[in-house]
């Protein structure tokens, strides 16, 4: 994997961090095993940024994916991208991310309750994470995408009415969009159908694009394809 690419590893203990490592290791296919992505009228769908486009190039033609499903964020326009672990898409719907423009976690904020996280510390962090399935403190099925800050990948759910977060999903509006504390909220259909499957039943890859700093920064070799 290009040393100039940003990883972060999703775990709390080293014992975590060696059974993510032992699992990423196992899923890696040989070169021929991982066929081109089709193009034409599958991918890229009507929408998809030249910036989604551009990392989803990258990482299948450098395998970078590790043969594992993954999943595209392109947080500029509030939308996910998913791919099978053979590098084929599945599917793309318009997500709820963090209310808070910004590329960064705050540091210690996956320790905090949500009621004291302040609206300009409610970001999605940018850059390429390492996925595992995993639960919720209500027992609800996620993903985590970034262990460490608590930020994960779920079915859309509000919490408070107030914030009308399955309306706000619904908006062709990117800004309208952006609502969340930092997770990432995807329809509950679309997750049931393409997310749950695949990297709720197992580790995968999420490339989340940045909105603030340059694409380079996260995704400095994809910037050369």
């Amino acid at each position: 994997m290009p040393p100039s690419i940003t990883i972060h590893h999703t775990s709390r203990s080293e014992a975590r961090r060696m059974f993510l490592r032992a699992t990423l290791r196992t899923a890696v296919l040989g070169p021929a095993a991982v066929p081109l992505l089709a193009r034409g009228a599958t991918w890229p769908p009507a929408g998809a940024s030249d910036e989604a486009q551009r990392i989803v190039r990258w990482s299948t033609d450098t395998r970078d994916h590790l043969g594992l499903p993954f999943v595209v964020v392109d947080k500029p326009v509030a939308s996910i991208h998913v791919f099978s672990a053979r590098a084929h898409w599945l599917g793309s719907a318009p997500v709820l991310l963090g209310s808070a423009r910004g590329d960064r976690s705050v540091p210690g904020i996956g320790d905090r309750p949500l009621s004291q996280i302040r609206p300009e510390e409610r970001t999605t962090p940018a850059g390429r994470f390492a996925t595992e399935p995993g639960r919720n403190l209500h027992g609800e099925d996620i993903v985590w995408i970034d262990y460490d800050t608590a930020v994960s990948l779920h079915r859309v759910r509000s919490v408070s009415a107030a914030e009308r977060r399955k309306q706000r999903l619904a908006s062709a509006s990117a800004a309208d969009r952006r609502n969340s504390y930092g997770c990432i909220n995807a329809p509950e259909m679309f997750y049931d159908k393409h997310i749950a499957p695949l990297l709720g039943a197992g580790p995968g890859v999420a490339y989340v694009l940045p909105d603030t700093e340059p694409f380079a920064t996260f995704f400095i070799a994809a910037g050369n394809d």
